[in-house]
């Protein structure tokens, strides 16, 4: 599980750094940039990044490629947070 974490920390740290994501990202969940910190204390929110970032295959190709991860690894840590067992 703490693998599954820090994968989806990645993302975030990531998403942090892309500015048009982000700003998508924060619309789609309906936070703020200054609540970020609490809400990622919350169960799920960590699925939530990496299904986030799994919606959209450019998206996870661009992460991946950034950070030299492979998209199995992002499936994998999804399902271990609880996300669905199918990719979309």
């Amino acid at each position: 599980m703490a693998d599954a974490e820090d994968t989806a920390i990645a993302v975030l740290v990531w998403l942090a750094g892309e500015p048009e994501l982000m700003g998508r990202f924060l619309a789609l969940t309906g936070l703020e940039a200054n609540n970020l910190r609490d809400a990622a204390q919350e169960p799920g929110f960590l699925a939530g990044v990496l299904g986030f970032l799994m919606s959209h295959e450019p998206t996870l190709m661009d992460f991946c490629a950034a950070t030299d991860t492979k998209p199995e690894i992002v499936t994998r840590a999804f399902q271990a947070l609880g996300g669905a067992s199918e990719t979309q």
